[in-house]
C-alpha cells in the first residue's frame, strides 16, 4: 500500500514511472469514448471514496473519470455529513469504516493535519487532492503537460512561477528538486515561500532562485506558471493583497521577456492575475493542462493500488 500525500515522500524513480505510464495510457485512449474502460480494466471492482472539504471542479471530475476508465467506481462524500472526530465517532473509527467499504480514499482538505490523521488510521491508500501546503496531483500532471508539449525532459527547460507562494508552488518547488529542473520564482517580498519549504530545499541540491521582480524571474523562460492571487477562503485584506501583486500580473508585455515559444500554464480557477490576451493566446495550454489531470491521476491510482506497470 502506497499513499500519495506529498511529492517529497515519493522517489524520483516512482514519479517518473507514473508519468511514463500516463503517457502510454493517454495514447491508448485516442479511439475510446469518455467512459469506455481501458484495456484490461486494471482496477475492476475497486472503489475510490472521495471526500471534499473544499469546493472542487477539476479534481472531482478528473478522479471520477480516472477510476471509471480503469474499470472501478467512485463514491463522493461531503465532509459535513461525517463526524471527522468532532462528533460521536472518532476519526479512527471513521477511517476504519472507510477502509472496510473502500479500496482507496482521496481527500481534498482544509487541513494538512486531517490528511496526516487519516493516513495514520486508514488501512487503504490515501491521496491528497489538495491541502493547505501541497497539491501534488496537480503539479505532477503539470510536469506531464510540459514534457508532452515541449517533447523533452523538464530538466532541460527553464521554468518560471509568477505569483503568490501557495500550495501549488510548494509542490512545484519539491518537483524542481525531484526532477532536477531550473525554477525561477517571482513574487513580492512579503509573499515569499515559507521557511519550512525553503529549509527543505537547502538540504537538497536545487536550481531554484527567488526574485522580487517579475521580469527577472521570467527571462528566458520556456514555461510560465501562475495561480490565483486571492485563493478560496484567503483570510486577508484582498484589496491590499491585489495592490501588492500589481507588478506581478501576467501581461503580454511581461511575456516578451520569456522565450518566443513559451507555454503558459494555470491550474485554475483564474482571477485578475493574468491578462486575457495571454490566457487565450496560442501559448496558453491551460485546457490541455486541465484534461491531463485524468491521465496522470489514473497512473497515480495504479501506483497507490500496487498495479503500476
Amino acid at each position: 500500500m502506497k499513499h500519495f500525500i506529498n511529492l517529497k515522500n515519493i522517489s524520483s524513480k516512482d514519479l517518473r514511472k507514473i508519468l511514463k505510464d500516463a503517457k502510454k495510457r493517454k495514447i491508448h485512449r485516442k479511439k475510446l469514448s469518455t467512459l469506455e474502460v481501458d484495456k484490461g480494466a486494471p482496477l475492476k471492482g475497486k472503489l475510490l471514496v472521495q471526500m471534499f472539504e473544499k469546493p472542487s471542479l477539476r479534481t472531482r471530475l478528473s478522479f471520477y473519470l480516472a477510476i471509471k476508465q480503469l474499470g472501478g467506481g467512485t463514491l463522493t462524500l461531503r465532509s459535513n455529513e461525517l463526524h471527522l472526530g468532532g462528533g460521536e465517532e472518532t476519526l479512527g473509527d471513521t477511517a476504519k469504516i472507510l477502509s472496510t467499504y473502500g479500496d482507496g480514499f482521496m481527500l481534498r482538505s482544509d487541513s494538512d493535519k486531517n490528511i496526516e490523521n487519516f493516513r495514520d488510521y486508514l488501512s487503504i491508500p490515501i491521496i491528497n487532492g489538495l491541502s493547505p501546503s501541497s497539491h501534488p496531483t496537480q503539479v505532477l500532471s503539470d510536469i506531464f503537460t510540459v514534457e508532452e508539449i515541449k517533447r523533452k525532459p523538464i530538466s532541460k527547460l527553464n521554468i518560471s512561477w509568477i505569483g503568490d507562494s501557495n500550495n501549488v508552488l510548494n509542490s512545484l518547488i519539491i518537483a524542481a528538486v525531484k526532477f532536477n529542473f531550473k525554477l525561477n520564482i517571482g513574487c513580492p517580498k512579503n509573499y515569499m515561500p515559507k521557511k519550512k519549504i525553503l529549509d527543505w530545499v537547502k538540504n537538497h541540491k536545487s536550481k531554484i532562485k527567488i526574485f522580487n521582480d517579475a521580469k527577472k524571474a521570467i527571462i528566458n523562460a520556456d514555461v510560465v506558471f501562475s495561480d490565483k492571487v486571492i485563493s478560496l477562503n484567503d483570510k486577508v485584506n484582498k484589496k491590499k493583497k491585489l495592490s501588492q501583486f500589481k507588478n506581478f500580473k501576467i501581461t503580454s508585455k511581461l511575456m516578451k521577456f520569456a522565450k518566443k515559444d513559451y507555454i503558459f500554464l494555470h491550474c485554475l480557477p483564474r482571477g485578475s492575475e493574468v491578462e486575457e490576451k495571454v490566457f487565450f493566446s496560442k501559448n496558453s495550454k491551460v485546457w490541455q493542462q486541465a484534461l491531463n489531470r485524468v491521465h496522470v491521476q489514473k497512473s497515480i491510482l495504479l501506483y497507490c493500488f500496487g498495479k503500476l506497470r
